[in-house]
């Protein structure tokens, strides 16, 4: 996707401590344009697992997340981070720790949008430590789902997620990969 690599090339800033600044385009102000083709491309390489349901965590994940469902004709559902109070007792939670946020962040999802015949499809906006994309692959077998595949917009190769990953057994697919921050260098694969 060259596309996608240009806007990190362009937009793209290290923050130090590996942290990627891609807020002009995926995780804040959101390219609908390019976000749509990186969800056509997700649908494209996952297809023929015939995912029924595409599982990510809010909320930086939505928009790859919603645009790969849109492409494959199937539900998104997001890990909320806080409960409302529109969902019920029936829950499925999860914890991460959070390299943005410093700390651990809970994953919760209603039993009534995840079960047992579901076959997921995990799409977030990083593959970086693995840790978030593990939270949400608990949630989903905790449902008595399969997981059927895991993409992601950018990996953060250096970071070692996609070793942590392959425990699951499930093809794992990435649209952009950084493989080291020199500075305030960006070098993609």
């Amino acid at each position: 996707m060259e596309a996608l690599r240009e806007a990190i090339r362009r937009h793209g800033r290290h923050l130090g401590n590996g942290i990627l600044k891609v807020d002009a385009f995926l995780n804040h102000q959101i390219d609908p344009a390019l976000i749509a083709a990186c969800g056509e491309e997700l649908a494209r390489r996952f297809r023929s697992l015939d995912p029924t349901k595409v599982l990510t965590a809010e909320v930086s994940g939505i928009g790859p997340a919603l645009m790969t469902a849109y492409a494959l004709g199937v539900p998104l559902v997001f890990a909320r981070k806080h409960k409302p109070l529109t969902i019920g007792e029936d829950v499925f939670f999860a914890t991460a720790p959070s390299h943005t946020k410093g700390g651990d962040v809970t994953l919760l999802v209603s039993a009534d949008y995840l079960r047992a015949r579901d076959r997921v499809l995990i799409i977030d906006d990083f593959l970086a430590t693995g840790a978030t994309i593990l939270a949400l692959a608990r949630l989903a077998l905790a449902a008595g789902a399969q997981v059927v595949g895991i993409g992601a917009v950018i990996e953060k190769r250096f970071e070692e997620g996609r070793e942590r990953l392959k425990g699951l057994g499930v093809p794992i697919e990435s649209l952009a990969v950084v493989v080291a921050v020199e500075g305030d260098r960006i070098v993609l694969e």
